[in-house]
């Protein structure tokens, strides 16, 4: 599931490794080298990592190792797994998005365990609920916490005040605490601004309302559990602004040009600002962040990860500390919009200014709440798949018109088909 429209596009506009690259790293073989290796290679994508913070580890750690990054192009996950499986040209430290941890965790063997290199000490500096995520059942621990996705509701305070709406950012979230008090909200504002819409289609308002639980599609004991209340409840969250016509039915290829005109507000993750701001920089002052309908939920995020072949162990985990410290979050924050794991680092300068996108806005004060209260949910490796019907369908009631119901009945029998092929019960 793409949960980054930005890093998507920014990973399509690197260059420095195409489907084709092989970078000289590992043994060359299935097993651990010789675990003092000079020579240490990174593998992540566009947006993963604050450039500025990878290359000043190349400088910080040059007396013991090497380090050589690269920027994988294309679809990460598949080029990784594909080396993995293969056993040569194995990056020493590897990034894994949040959205593939999953379908990576029932080959764990295939990753190093950081609590044997130190991360136990370390991890109640990161939020446990992220650091669960990439640990077995068994307490291995495969990934370090890069960043997360902490979600709120961005709105254009100018279109709220044309309205004769609340502005502040407490008053709007005071307006907008329940998805129905959100929706009830944009009928006021469709009816005194017309031409505007509350939300850019109804497939993000339910994966949004998806987050906002502790159960997703299938269970801990492996079952298919999508048709359940609490998937029906988020899909007729999704389908209501439908109804209600706010749903300005916008997707990739469209969202640039609308989300400086025609939309009213943005149900998003903290990387989103960036989104925004590059999509419609001529509303630069107009837009304000307030906590989210419902309450918070996770939108991507991912990890580094230190593969079985790595060759030097030991100096790895110092390199993936020293990057992901909370004071370097803080700068990839500050860099690239790449929200911390670390609490630690909302506290820094780099993090806490006001934001003059933003109207000068401390936005921080919005999605570090958020951060700390996101619930934890177990996410199974057939997640994402068995999702994919629920979100075609949604698509099919904006683009043909097909009935909620209809739409509900077909997206629960292709789920439950993809789970059982998937070894779901």
């Amino acid at each position: 599931m793409d949960l980054s429209r930005r890093r998507f596009l920014q990973a399509a506009a690197f260059t420095a490794a195409a489907s084709g690259l092989t970078v000289a790293c590992g043994n060359g073989s299935g097993s651990a080298g010789s675990k003092n290796g000079k020579s240490l290679t990174l593998w992540y994508w566009g947006g993963a990592l604050s450039d500025k913070v990878v290359a000043e580890a190349k400088t910080h750690f040059a007396k013991e190792v090497k380090l050589t990054a690269a920027s994988i192009g294309g679809d990460f996950k598949s080029k990784l797994t594909t080396t993995l499986a293969a056993g040569t040209s194995v990056p020493d430290i590897t990034g894994i998005k949040g959205e593939d941890m999953a379908s990576f965790l029932p080959n764990a063997n295939r990753f190093l365990d950081l609590n044997d290199l130190g991360f136990k000490d370390i991890s109640s500096q990161y939020l446990d609920w992220k650091t669960k995520l990439a640990r077995t059942e068994d307490g291995k621990q495969i990934g370090f916490p890069i960043d997360i996705g902490p979600t709120a509701l961005f709105y254009r305070a100018d279109l709220f005040d044309k309205a004769g709406l609340p502005t502040d950012p407490d008053k709007v979230a005071a307006r907008a605490g329940t998805w129905d008090d959100y929706f009830a909200l944009g009928t006021e504002l469709k009816e005194k601004v017309p031409g505007t819409y509350l939300v850019n289609n109804i497939g993000s308002v339910f994966n949004m309302a998806v987050g906002q639980g502790t159960e997703r599609f299938i269970d801990k004991d492996n079952r298919f559990i999508g048709d359940q209340d609490h998937i029906r409840k988020a899909w007729t969250t999704a389908v209501r602004p439908y109804t209600l016509g706010l749903d300005a039915k916008i997707n990739d290829n469209s969202w640039n040009a609308a989300v400086g005109k025609s939309l009213s507000t943005e149900l998003g993750a903290a990387w989103h600002a960036l989104d925004i701001e590059q999509a419609a920089p001529k509303t630069k002052g107009k837009w304000r962040v307030c906590a989210m309908p419902g309450g918070p939920a996770n939108q991507g995020g991912s990890y580094l990860a230190l593969p079985k072949q790595c060759r030097n162990p030991e100096e790895a985990f110092k390199i993936i500390s020293w990057i992901l410290s909370p004071e370097n979050d803080a700068r990839g924050f500050a860099d690239a919009a790449i929200f911390p794991a670390a609490p630690a680092a909302y506290a820094m300068p780099a993090m806490t200014g006001g934001d003059p996108f933003f109207g000068g806005q401390k936005i921080i004060e919005v999605f570090g709440p958020a951060a700390k209260s996101i619930p934890a949910s177990y996410e199974a490796p057939a997640d994402a798949a068995v999702m994919a019907p629920f979100m075609t369908e949604l698509t099919s009631i904006e683009s043909k018109g097909k009935k909620p119901d209809d739409a509900w009945h077909d997206a629960v029998s292709q789920a439950k088909q993809i789970a059982r092929r998937q070894g779901v019960s």
